[in-house]
């Protein structure tokens, strides 16, 4: 997180912005009410259920409020 940010949807913050750490939790769910039946290790996921494969890390303008992509906002500032 030592790199520039620029925003790639409005353009112009450089500075104020909201880092969203994602934290995974898999879980199976009852199918009538919702409630939680199990907590799932990633270690120990089925065959039928996907490990989290998306971004650690969130960035959302403190602007504008888009949130994208650390990368986008990297790959933004790289740019101008």
């Amino acid at each position: 997180m030592s790199t520039p940010y620029l925003c790639p949807n409005c353009k112009s913050n450089r500075t104020r912005f909201n880092i969203i750490e994602q934290h995974v939790k898999s879980v199976k769910l009852d199918p009538q009410t919702g409630d939680i039946i199990e907590e799932l290790e990633q270690s120990s996921l089925d065959p039928f259920h996907i490990s989290y494969k998306g971004p650690y890390y969130k960035v959302q303008c403190g602007i504008c409020g888009s949130i994208e992509d650390e990368l986008s906002f990297i790959k933004r500032a790289q740019l101008s």
